[in-house]
């Protein structure tokens, strides 16, 4: 027999995994806007990731799966660099937060992955070099792994990726269909770079 207080629970439950799921506008747009406002704190010259984001932003971020780190990485390198820009970074976080809130259940990784634990810049998979490393930069930052002294998309990913012909975009999705299937996405790779 099904209680009152056990239908309530019930109810409560579905109602947080709608809203987990729920793809509405209401985060991209904050999203959004919070990027261009720390794109523009950054070029006033306030560039330290502890002085940028306020309390109830760094909570917003949690909220998406999203640390205050890798949106000021994103953010220092689309003021300096001019990539990525707003929406290839709008699109990794929107993976992320599926992964989050869908695979991870809102809660963050008890904890990170040191350097250390990443291939060097030197390795090589299927003769490619650096290949190993994003690959395990991706699937840290898939599961919020990434240490704060790494970026996911940084400089040497992006010479990787556009070697091989692939959005950041895309690997980040290949890697999280693809799961351990080292496989699956070295057969992506090694085919779209003889493309």
């Amino acid at each position: 027999m099904t209680t009152t207080v056990q239908l309530e629970d019930t109810l409560e439950s579905m109602r947080d995994n709608q809203m987990m799921n729920d793809e509405s506008a209401d985060w991209v747009n904050d999203f959004q806007t919070l990027f261009e406002k720390k794109v523009a704190v950054y070029k006033s010259g306030v560039q330290k990731v502890e002085a940028m984001f306020s309390q109830e932003e760094q909570d917003f971020l949690r909220s998406i799966g999203a640390t205050p780190q890798e949106i000021f990485d994103f953010v220092e390198d689309w003021a300096d660099d001019g990539v990525p820009d707003p929406e290839t970074v709008l699109a990794l976080t929107k993976i992320r937060r599926d992964y989050f809130l869908n695979v991870q259940q809102g809660k963050f990784p008890e904890t990170l992955k040191s350097e250390e634990d990443f291939p060097s810049r030197s390795a090589s998979l299927a003769s490619l070099d650096w290949f190993p490393r994003i690959l395990e930069k991706a699937r840290a930052k898939l599961r919020g792994e990434m240490p704060s002294d790494l970026m996911y998309s940084c400089g040497g990913d992006r010479r990787f990726l556009n070697k091989v012909k692939i959005s950041p975009v895309e690997f980040l999705e290949t890697v999280r269909e693809a799961g351990e299937n080292d496989d699956h996405i070295i057969k992506f790779v090694t085919d779209r770079f003889q493309q």
